[in-house]
């Protein structure tokens, strides 16, 4: 009797986990996406206007657009994908402290796009800046977060 119970328990439970995923979202797998060509440039005027420094201080800051090419060979469009990369100053300093994440590009055609990001950096870090290490990774689709009531 105890063996068929705990059996009918088991059933019960897979079925149970089986449904949660056909009523639940799609989810969508990342996918990376290679950056190369990468430079930078000073901010126009008018989007440098304004700039205030992390934190919500008012600090000396320089504005920075970074450029490149995407390669996105899943042959899709991707979303939302988040841009990591290390960026140091003249003398080898990170430019952002124990932060890799530099900026988020809202969509990826597929096959190769050009891409820009601004930046805000300290006005004591000197330049040039050296760019290393960009990589990039979206979403086929909208990723929104799904709350159960």
């Amino acid at each position: 009797m105890m063996k068929s119970k705990t059996l009918t328990i088991a059933i019960a439970s897979c079925l149970l986990w089986l449904a949660s995923w056909a009523i639940a979202p799609v989810a969508f797998a990342m996918t990376q996406i290679q950056l190369t060509d990468l430079s930078y440039r000073e901010c126009p005027s008018e989007l440098a206007e304004g700039i205030v420094s992390s934190g919500g201080a008012s600090r000396p800051s320089n504005c920075f657009l970074i450029s490149g090419k995407a390669n996105n060979t899943s042959g899709k469009m991707l979303v939302d994908a988040d841009v990591y990369g290390r960026i140091f100053d003249a003398n080898g300093d990170p430019v952002f402290q124990n932060r890799g994440r530099v900026g988020t590009l809202p969509e990826v055609p597929p096959g190769a796009s050009d891409f820009e990001i601004q930046i805000t950096v300290s006005a004591n870090q000197p330049t040039p800046l050296q760019l290393k290490k960009f990589k990039a990774s979206g979403f086929s689709g909208k990723v929104r977060p799904f709350y159960y009531d």
